[in-house]
């Protein structure tokens, strides 16, 4: 639903696995072969991963200052089974935290925390507040309180309503 661009580096797996569902229509493209292909999902893989999305949603409506939209695993339970492990370029001599099984999803999210937490960024990548939306956006505002995932969409129509309850 957003027109922002995508989040940095690794954020933008979890910002494209909590945008996987349109609470609004009810589309979860993770249904379709295509939308599992993204992600190296199968069909028995979808349980857990649904899980995992709606955790991860969770935790960026907090990071908005949002109660969780239900009731969910804590995402901290769900990273805990997901071993990282420090890699050494021997070119440079960097180090990064990464999977130690890049396949499962789960691991890579582990690793795309991770490295949004050393980075400073993972704050920002927020839920929109809309309670039909909840759409996951990075959020690029100077003072990092960025409130719905379009102006134009979600936003217009929070600020109509609240005119609305006004004018009543």
């Amino acid at each position: 639903m957003s027109e922002r661009p995508t989040a940095p580096g690794g954020l933008a797996l979890v910002e494209s696995l909590v945008n996987t569902l349109d609470i609004e229509s009810g589309r979860d493209t993770l249904d379709a072969a295509e939308g599992r292909a993204r992600f190296g999902l199968t069909e028995d893989d979808l349980p857990r991963a649904r899980e995992l999305r709606e955790s991860l949603r969770a935790t960026l409506l907090a990071h908005a200052g949002h109660p969780p939209h239900r009731a969910v695993t804590p995402l901290g339970e769900l990273l805990a089974a997901a071993p990282l492990l420090v890699a050494v370029d021997p070119d440079d001599g960097s180090a990064r935290l990464a999977p130690a099984d890049s396949g499962p999803l789960l691991s890579r999210i582990a690793a795309a925390v991770a490295e949004a937490l050393v980075a400073g960024t993972w704050t920002r990548l927020k839920a929109c507040e809309a309670g039909t939306c909840h759409w996951a956006y990075y959020d690029r505002s100077p003072a990092g309180r960025g409130r719905w995932c379009s102006m134009q969409v979600c936003g217009a129509r929070a600020k109509m309503r609240r005119y609305r309850a006004k004018e009543a």
